[in-house]
């Protein structure tokens, strides 16, 4: 899938030293999420209190939320050094077996992506988080011996967009379990205006209001246009972005006022007018688009999900009626008529009233 303006995952466009500098650096700077920062600041305050480190936490919820950004918060307040990785990154056990025992006591090991980490290389996890030690194993056949290496007390932060493909025993060890929700426009018009000041854009209210109503509820999205719209500002508008210019902007780019871009908008559009709305398989969905379903289904569906375009029921996805009408099209009499069922995809159970989960 190409590179989206409105897309939450990271990519080459990020612009790396952009995205350090607008990171927040403490709590204070840190908008948004306020059940989870006080409960993480009340548990950093009495880690350092007791001179103990903190316990292991685990950060779930859709990408660009700042998981990754609490994780260098929290290695910052306690005052300890933060290693970062990812769950694609570590291969074998003997890599995670390297990198723990690197650690420093105190330190924070960030997993990103941790739910891609393979069954082994969890299995050396287990004893790391809640023994402090990691068994390797010398030789092989009958002369094999197990050698225990004790580790110092560190805390693991790991963090995923899929907290349910974790296997039990894995997250049961994380002692603080936080789930990160979408951002109110209140809370991304004071991200986009820090963002501002940070980058010395001249950002007026209207401006960051209409960036806000963009950005699906998402901070990095919101970051991502303000730095779009810098660009267009300073080349076509005296480097000023009021509520018409990043309007216009968001026209140049294809991100409509409710911050879908084309690729949402083809998914939508590939529902209504080809399934009738569906109920749709998401292989169906996947096969007629041409994107994987881990694209669709982490990229594209979380904020269509959220502001109610689509719902997943047990026969698949379908749309709201609200979705026809952002599309100009006429909402259909039956969203769950027969012929929708052409989309479904086999072995789904026929339902005869979709339970909306949203």
């Amino acid at each position: 899938m190409a590179e989206r303006l409105v897309g939450a995952e990271s990519g080459p466009d990020d612009e790396p030293a952009l995205e350090a500098a607008l990171r927040p650096a403490s709590f204070a700077e840190f908008v948004g999420q306020d059940p989870v920062k006080e409960r993480l600041e009340l548990a950093v305050a009495a880690a350092r209190a007791r001179r103990e480190a903190l316990d292991h936490v685990l950060l779930s919820g859709p990408p660009g939320l700042g998981k990754t950004t609490l994780a260098h918060i929290l290695a910052r307040e306690l005052g300890v050094q933060i290693k970062i990785t990812s769950g694609p990154a570590v291969e074998r056990p003997g890599d995670l077996a390297a990198i723990l025992t690197n650690l420093s006591p105190g330190d924070v090991l960030f997993i990103d992506e941790l739910h891609r980490l393979s069954h082994a290389v969890e299995e050396v996890l287990y004893p790391a988080m809640e023994d402090f030690a990691i068994d390797i194993v010398l030789g092989k056949g009958p002369s094999a011996r197990t050698l225990r290496l004790d580790l110092p007390r560190f805390t693991l932060i790991g963090a995923t967009t899929r907290a349910g493909s974790l296997s039990g025993p894995l997250r049961d060890r994380f002692g603080i379990i936080e789930r990160l929700d979408f951002y109110t426009e209140a809370e991304l018009r004071s991200i986009v205006e820090r963002a501002a000041d940070v980058l010395a854009v001249q950002l007026r209210p209207e401006g960051a209001a209409e960036i806000a109503r963009r950005g699906r509820g998402t901070a990095r999205v919101a970051n991502r246009l303000l730095r779009r719209l810098r660009d267009f500002a300073q080349m076509r508008a005296g480097g000023v972005i009021d509520g018409a210019v990043a309007a216009e902007g968001c026209r140049l780019h294809d991100v409509d006022a409710l911050g879908l871009d084309r690729g949402d908008r083809r998914l939508l559009r590939l529902m209504a007018e080809h399934y009738g709305g569906g109920p749709v398989g998401l292989g169906t969905l996947a096969a007629a688009l041409g994107e994987a379903e881990e694209t669709i289904e982490d990229v594209m569906e979380p904020y269509l999900l959220q502001t109610g375009f689509l719902q997943r029921t047990p026969r698949g996805r379908l749309l709201a009626p609200r979705a026809f009408t952002h599309l100009g099209l006429a909402v259909p009499a039956a969203l769950g008529a027969p012929a929708a069922d052409a989309g479904r995809q086999d072995g789904e159970p026929d339902e005869p009233k979709p339970v909306p989960l949203l």
